[in-house]
């Protein structure tokens, strides 16, 4: 029996052990397993590996979730939950839950309408959206598809100029903040993509930067990773602190700071006027053998006391991992790879798909925890195990 056969006899396995013990019902993180199954159907080996592959050991691929399964819920009792509003307000926008999708470059890998078909998504089920840099659809086309609020994420280019053009056209688009990622000076060594000699494909681009910016991440050479090859010609490595101001100093936008893992950190950045935080390790795809988000967030959630707002990026996968990152600190979580499987699955209606039962597992969450607000999860309502 070959490994694919394996996995699949594994995975009927658990579901029919998990409906089993559950009488049949319906669960949701099997739900979610569906989709990631569909997905790997549907995407040829080496798209699939750039989405899902790790840095170096690829260690960090399982630590995150290992990190939240650690943490238990402890729920109160004898609440009035008759009314539970998931319904929260990240930097001016209102959402109808905590929760986000990550940014992660060209979703035409997944789906051929791309980031308009998960623009719909997020605005059908009261969500946000973060449009990577190198998005494949243009950020016109995204805005004009979206019904809720956007933020645009940022490499920091050797080429200003091309970075800078893209934060005006998201202003006059209608975004909300920008999303600067900051554990990227260089893109980590990621085997999948090295020994697969990923490239682009041709018939995608990242349509909003550039041509001449991004001819790199098409050119496929044997035993090495074009977008490794595209970050060292391309990235700026020489940032620091002091660059902030720089662009602060050249939009109105909000600015958020993605890859954020240590206290010191987060206190220089709200000293910088920073006004959010993603705290992340970056799928596990940036330092191998990094703190996991969620054992990193309680630390920074009492370095800046509340000055700032902090989301929790990595391995969410159910309701209750919402909860868990709300008890930690955060104000909304980000999911990333689970949104671009229902893509991948049904398009926009897969991707909302995703985001529904994520929606309506933390719902039944915050009746279960006796927390019909999401202000009411704090501290006290997680142990570690």
């Amino acid at each position: 029996m070959d490994d694919r056969a394996v996995i699949v006899q594994e995975y009927i396995y658990r579901t029919a052990v998990r409906l089993v013990v559950t009488g049949g019902c319906r669960v949701a993180e099997l739900a979610l397993r569906d989709y990631e199954a569909s997905a790997r159907e549907r995407l040829s080996g080496p798209v699939w590996d750039f989405l899902e592959g790790g840095s170096g050991t690829e260690s960090m691929l399982t630590s995150g979730r290992d990190a939240l399964d650690r943490l238990r819920l402890r729920p109160r009792c004898l609440v009035d939950v008759s009314a539970c509003d998931p319904g929260t307000t990240l930097l001016g926008a209102r959402l109808a839950v905590p929760l986000g999708i990550a940014p992660v470059a060209y979703h035409q890998l997944a789906h051929p309408e791309g980031e308009v078909a998960t623009a719909r998504a997020a605005g059908a089920v009261g969500a946000l959206l973060t449009v990577s840099m190198f998005a494949s659809r243009t950020i016109e086309d995204i805005a004009a598809a979206a019904t809720g609020p956007l933020w645009l994420q940022l490499y920091w280019l050797k080429r200003r100029e091309s970075m800078i053009d893209l934060v005006r056209r998201a202003e006059n688009a209608g975004f909300r903040a920008l999303v600067l990622t900051v554990d990227a000076p260089v893109v980590a060594h990621r085997p999948r993509d090295a020994r697969n000699g990923f490239a682009v494909p041709a018939g995608i681009r990242a349509v909003n930067v550039d041509p001449s910016v991004m001819s790199a991440s098409h050119e496929a050479e044997a035993g090495e990773s074009a977008i490794a090859r595209h970050s060292r010609e391309q990235f700026d490595p020489s940032i620091t602190w002091e660059d902030l101001e720089w662009l602060r100093g050249r939009t109105s936008l909000p600015l958020v700071l993605k890859g954020v893992l240590s206290g010191e950190d987060a206190v220089r950045a709200v000293e910088c006027g920073i006004e959010g935080l993603v705290v992340s390790n970056h799928g596990g795809r940036q330092l191998d053998f990094a703190l996991p988000a969620a054992d990193a967030l309680p630390e920074i959630a009492e370095a800046v006391a509340g000055r700032c707002r902090l989301i929790l990026d990595g391995a969410v996968r159910h309701g209750a991992d919402i909860a868990k990152g709300l008890c930690l600190g955060a104000d909304a979580v980000f999911v990333g790879r689970p949104a671009l499987w229902g893509l991948a699955h049904s398009g926009s209606d897969g991707a909302e798909a995703v985001l529904r039962t994520l929606r309506d597992e933390f719902t039944e969450v915050m009746a279960l925890m006796g927390a019909p607000r999401v202000s009411d999860f704090r501290s006290s309502g997680i142990v570690r195990r």
